[in-house]
């Protein structure tokens, strides 16, 4: 079981944008089975992230972190 907490109380993240139109970062709590971190490379008119073969099938979470 995979549980995602979204926390949303912002004084205690302390991230506000510098940029005025963009949204305040979001601190994430996840529990899960494995944590691989990558970064997205270009596929024609998107974004492409290789995992595992052994995840093929398997639900995943992706968190945008910058």
């Amino acid at each position: 079981m995979v549980v995602l907490q979204k926390e949303t109380n912002y004084e205690n993240i302390d991230a506000y944008p510098k940029d005025p139109g963009k949204s305040p970062k979001a601190r994430f709590r996840v529990y899960g089975e494995e944590l691989i971190e990558k970064k997205v490379k270009s596929s024609g008119n998107s974004g492409r992230v290789y995992l595992p073969l052994d995840w093929v099938g398997k639900h995943v979470k992706i968190i945008r972190i910058d």
